[in-house]
């Protein structure tokens, strides 16, 4: 079978060494020939060197190394006090100081900064308050499919992949459901900077993500100020009201927390599950092997689904001293781009890698980051809103799949899914002759 993603794409026209610094070609190629470029990258020139990508915005920097293999960026991720992430995580062109902690909280900050804003943080995602989660996520999970099942067909993204982290990050942090649309229209514009459908022209994208930040960083400003005094059950107001070794958190460090959980805690999933279910319709028999066994593969399916996907596609790192990784002599002050999608598809530790196994075990992929003090804070929340998702999903439309190719966001960054068509058997129909779930092709 081709690798999922292949059939309905055009091909790209770069010859020779690919740039993966280039968002408009390589980053909108196919996702096989993308595999390809990387693979032939691992196997070649294990950490090239790349010009930074053009941007209008931001001005471009002497350049980047590239990590492709896992060894090497595990290496890189245990290795924080060396590959630091203070100038910039998230962006490899230098971004204006107040960007970096405006957009990246603590992403973008290196210990001691990083270990104290972590440590007040982690107040709001002990295990006793994500379990509580759980029924909140099971409920939600619920309604979605009440409210798509009797159409027979919708877009996945907007309707079910990105309506339940949407609601639970919102509900954790107090933010009422009148706010939802808002907070989702803000944190597209911020992922999807890059992408026309979400900022039209590149003149407007400085604006877009100012004026974007400002509105989610002013919405929990007023919610934090109101919380110190009526405080309820919300993360918010443990947040605001959480003390560590005599240190909270300011309005500020609040407002820029939110924005990153709101970005973050909303991508994965979001894309994860439309990955997912753009991968079940490309391999019916992997749909078939996780129905056949709906408790025992859940958990491997969905960290396949995330190694497949890999929805946050690099994170960058500064060397603060020389050093030497895979081989390659790296200076004080070089860019080090940690590639996830590629190191996800590494042959030394996955075997036949670009296959979709829901099986698959061992998997230690780095979807949620390397180890290390930048490994994702919300990554067992993700995995429990995803494995919910699915089984409510193949529990009451198991024949859930995609009608097209999914359009994919433009972006170096995330490995995003903007829309996603999908069909399924409504329960008046299901008494018929059911729907061919073999693949959009």
């Amino acid at each position: 079978m081709t690798p999922a993603g292949t059939s309905t794409e055009s091909s790209s026209t770069w010859t020779g060494r690919p740039d993966v610094s280039d968002i408009d070609r390589f980053w909108t190629a196919p996702i096989a020939e993308r595999a390809a470029a990387f693979a032939a990258l691992r196997e070649r020139e294990p950490v090239p060197f790349f010009p930074e990508p053009e941007q209008s915005y931001f001005p471009r920097g002497a350049g980047f190394w590239a990590l492709t293999r896992l060894d090497d960026l595990a290496e890189a991720s245990r290795n924080a006090a060396i590959f630091t992430s203070g100038r910039g995580a998230t962006n490899i062109p230098d971004m204006p100081p107040e960007f970096l902690e405006f957009y990246g909280s603590m992403i973008n900050m290196d210990d001691p900064r990083h270990a104290r804003l972590r440590r007040i943080v982690s107040r709001g995602f002990t295990p006793k308050r994500l379990a509580l989660l759980t029924e909140e996520v099971e409920r939600t999970a619920r309604t979605i499919v009440d409210d798509v099942i009797d159409a027979g067909e919708c877009d996945a993204v907007r309707s079910i992949s990105a309506r339940l982290p949407l609601k639970i990050v919102c509900d954790m942090m107090g933010v009422p459901e009148s706010q939802y649309e808002f907070v989702l229209d803000r944190s597209n514009i911020i992922l999807g900077a890059a992408d026309p459908e979400y900022v039209p022209g590149t003149d407007n994208i400085v604006m877009a993500l100012l004026q974007a930040g400002n509105e989610l960083a002013e919405l929990m400003r007023d919610l934090g100020r109101h919380r110190v005094d009526n405080p309820t059950d919300d993360v918010t107001s443990a947040l605001v009201n959480a003390e560590i070794d005599g240190e909270r958190l300011t309005p500020d460090e609040l407002a820029s927390f939110f924005i990153l959980l709101v970005v973050a805690g909303n991508e994965t999933t979001r894309n994860a599950i439309s990955w997912g279910l753009h991968l079940l319709t490309e391999y019916p028999e992997q749909r078939a092997a996780w129905l056949a066994d709906l408790d025992a593969v859940t958990p491997t399916a969905v960290e396949e689904i995330v190694r497949w996907a890999s929805p946050v596609i690099f994170m960058r790192r500064t060397l603060a001293t020389d050093a030497v990784l895979g081989g390659q002599q790296m200076r004080e002050g070089d860019k080090v781009a940690l590639f996830y999608w590629a190191a996800n598809r590494d042959p030394a530790h996955f075997r036949d890698p670009d296959v979709f196994d829901v099986r698959r075990s061992p998997n230690p992929h780095v979807g949620f980051g390397g180890a290390g003090p930048h490994f994702c804070l919300g990554a067992h929340l993700a995995r429990r809103e995803m494995s919910v998702m699915f089984r409510e999903l193949l529990t009451r439309v198991p024949d859930i799949h995609a009608t097209a190719p999914p359009q994919r966001l433009k972006s170096m960054f995330i490995n995003g899914i903007k829309h996603l068509p999908v069909a399924f058997t409504t329960p008046r129909s299901a008494g018929g002759a059911g729907i061919n779930t073999g693949g959009a092709r």
